[in-house]
């Protein structure tokens, strides 16, 4: 096992995927749904974030070259999403969807990907992935995927005692607030895509 590794991977994905950061936007987008419907989608979204890293970590480069996609298109499709959900978090319009079939989309989407397993995790999960070439190394970039996606459940889980804590007005604030940080991420990672096209085919 290389350790070194480990702690690399799981600091980067820490800063990347941000589990304080995703507690305020988890609350936005279900503390009207009650106690049980939110640890089932903390669970459901964990689970659906872990997919979709592992999935890009075994097989993201072959899907992207047979699709034709670079990187960069990657990035501006995800910055694109995040500034969808950013909107509806500054809007106010989180709480709104209430059947169980919409319940479990906001499990997969926006919660499981692009909030957690958005382009900036993928694309490190991917390089990490290219950088490894002996079964130490693999080893310790899966655990060190398995445990950021362990905190994040554990962050989603309790945010109810943060609910609580916070109440209605706090929760409010720290939505308008995430919704704001949100977009200039979302504003970042299409500013990155720019400028990966230009450095693709620029010239």
């Amino acid at each position: 096992m290389d350790w070194r590794l480990f702690g690399s991977v799981f600091v980067t994905l820490i800063v990347i995927m941000d589990p304080p950061g995703i507690v305020p936007i988890f609350l936005g987008l279900t503390h009207r749904r009650g106690a049980a419907a939110m640890r089932r989608l903390a669970l459901q979204a964990t689970l659906t974030a872990l997919g979709v890293i592992v999935g890009f970590a075994l097989f993201g480069q072959a899907i992207l070259d047979y699709l034709h996609v670079s990187l960069p298109a990657l990035q501006a499709s995800g910055g694109l999403l995040l500034l969808l959900v950013a909107l509806e978090l500054l809007m106010g319009k989180t709480g709104t969807i209430s059947a169980e079939n919409e319940d479990v989309n906001v499990a997969l989407v926006p919660l499981g990907t692009p909030l957690i397993a958005g382009p900036g995790a993928i694309v490190a999960v991917m390089l990490f992935m290219q950088q490894s070439d002996v079964p130490g190394q693999y080893a310790a970039v899966a655990l060190g995927v398995l445990a950021v996606h362990l905190v994040l459940y554990l962050a989603m889980r309790y945010s109810t005692i943060i609910a609580r804590v916070l109440g209605t007005s706090g929760i409010t604030v720290l939505t308008r607030i995430s919704g704001m940080l949100l977009a200039a991420i979302a504003a970042q990672l299409i500013g990155n895509a720019v400028f990966g096209f230009i450095d693709a085919y620029g010239s």
